[in-house]
């Protein structure tokens, strides 16, 4: 892991604000959503980017009752279910 040699301090609540040349480096913009792991014991943020339920790929996604799936997987899905005869 690369240190930055930014130190920041947390707010009264909690906040920790990023510097822009990390935003700008992994291009995080205002409204982006962050995930965040943990990991021993660090705490890692992660720009969060939407992937497949199934093969956790990120390209052309179909967006279903919040979930999302790849068009491969659906393509899978679809013929599977053609071959079983469930349509």
């Amino acid at each position: 892991m690369k240190s930055t040699g930014v130190v920041r301090k947390l707010d009264s609540v909690g906040r920790l604000v990023l510097p822009i040349e990390l935003r700008k480096t992994f291009d995080i913009s205002d409204d982006d959503a962050l995930e965040i792991y943990t990991e021993d014991d660090m705490i890692i943020l992660k720009k969060y980017q939407n992937c497949c339920l199934f093969c956790e790929e990120s390209e052309e996604l179909i967006e279903y009752k919040g979930k999302y799936i790849c068009e491969r997987c659906l393509e899978r899905i679809n013929k599977k279910n053609t071959d079983l005869n469930l349509f």
